[in-house]
């Protein structure tokens, strides 16, 4: 066998290990972390080698970079004298052009092209020599890591940043929202969204308003009180005195029954105010998370909402809480109130009252949250008016009609989102 076949044969295994470093690159960069975690904890061996190497970037990508400038180089080198061999000097120039095409061809695109779209699979595969290499050209990375840092450092540039929360929760709602064309998780992902958002909201903006509350005076007659506590729907009751903000404690029906049974059904001798529990008050601000934390502190499932005045705003519950995650929640003692009904022409006439937070989770809406809590809040905010019946309003690619108005509350409202017709 000649010198320029023996060059060939070792330029073409060159090209195999430079398309094997190039490829490794691409899969152990693009590598599902979470994915590889979670393989790891089932006992995946390979898996947890490549948690192994992505732990340590720097050295991984230092080593994988140094082995494949190595053998490129060392590949063009012998394609420069084998063609310098053949064809003089003329042999630099088609040494040079045609191992340009070739490594980036075979070297490059063909292999990283295959690893982007399958780097798990990859990952796991060269796991094991990407180990082997990396032990082995751990002297020479850590010099050439040396030397970056000392050229950082001399520029006065950041060598590497850890990881934030803020960070990894943009990570998470990135990977939440990039699966947002597969419809056969939708539900999934509004769950995960919420759950996300519930250092966001703050119980203001789910809680039951006290105009929708129901209270009860604790100085009415005890038969008719536990009438009023039978009719309602809800288990736990607010009792005030005097004034519909002095609440005095929260009595539950069950405890109610029990008492009225162990009164032998003599309902005028029981004092409702006795079996009342001490009333628990937050402040609107608190946010969902907190606010569940607080529920799973103190075994609680209800609390009475204040603003900064101290003055009623309204109740929250574990379930409000729940049902931001989950969407709602009804069963058979639930009072089912119609607020969005859809139009044939693509559009909905919603009931001012909705909640914005409801809509954007229902449709996948980005209707804005930060300013209003319901659509007619939104409405006012950005008309900066009390809208008549019959104007319209165009924000944010929405078109809202004033559909009803009673007194200055806005009741009902037909919005038109970007893709449901006119706009």
């Amino acid at each position: 066998m000649d010198v320029p076949t023996l060059t060939l044969l070792v330029i073409f295994l060159l090209l195999i290990v430079s398309a094997f470093f190039s490829g490794s690159e691409t899969a152990l960069t693009a590598v599902s972390r979470p994915a590889m975690h979670q393989m790891e904890l089932d006992g995946h061996r390979q898996a947890g080698r490549v948690n192994r190497l992505i732990a340590a970037r720097d050295r991984l990508i230092g080593a994988l970079l140094l082995g494949n400038n190595l053998v490129n180089i060392l590949a063009s080198s012998l394609a420069t004298s084998a063609m310098m061999t053949l064809f003089g000097e003329a042999g630099i120039v088609y040494a040079t052009a045609g191992m340009t095409v070739i490594v980036v061809m075979f070297g490059e695109v063909l292999p990283k092209t295959y690893a982007i779209y399958n780097a798990n699979k990859v990952a796991l595969f060269v796991s094991g020599p990407v180990s082997v290499i990396t032990k082995v050209l751990a002297p020479a990375v850590k010099a050439i890591e040396l030397a970056t840092r000392l050229f950082f450092r001399l520029f006065r540039a950041k060598y590497a940043t850890e990881a934030s929360i803020e960070n990894a929760m943009m990570e998470l709602r990135g990977a939440i929202e990039v699966h947002a064309t597969q419809d056969e998780v939708k539900e999934e992902r509004r769950m995960l969204r919420s759950i996300l958002e519930l250092g966001d909201v703050e119980v203001g903006e789910v809680m039951t308003h006290r105009k929708s509350t129901i209270t009860i005076d604790a100085d009415l007659p005890p038969a008719e009180i536990v009438d009023q506590i039978l009719s309602s729907p809800y288990t736990r009751i607010p009792l005030w005195r005097n004034d519909h903000d002095n609440i005095i404690g929260v009595v539950h029906a069950k405890d109610v029954l029990r008492a009225v049974r162990a009164l032998a059904g003599e309902v005028d001798k029981l004092d409702v105010a006795e079996l009342a529990a001490d009333p628990w008050f937050i402040p609107d601000s608190s946010t969902l998370l907190e606010q569940l934390q607080a529920f799973r502190a103190r075994r609680e499932h209800f609390a009475l909402v204040v603003d900064e005045y101290g003055a009623l705003m309204g109740v929250v519950t574990l379930e409000d809480i729940l049902e931001e995650i989950v969407g709602d929640i009804a069963d058979e003692h639930d009072v089912t109130v119609a607020g969005v009904r859809p139009q044939t022409d693509g559009s909905f006439v919603v009931d001012g009252s909705v909640t914005i937070r409801d809509l954007n989770r229902q449709f996948e809406w980005r209707l804005p949250d930060d300013e209003a809590t319901t659509i007619a809040g939104l409405l006012l905010h950005e008309s900066r008016q009390i809208p008549n019946a019959g104007q319209v309003f165009r924000f944010y690619g929405f078109r809202f009609e004033v559909v009803r108005r009673h007194r200055n509350q806005i009741t009902t409202i037909r919005v038109m989102p970007p893709n449901g017709g006119e706009a």
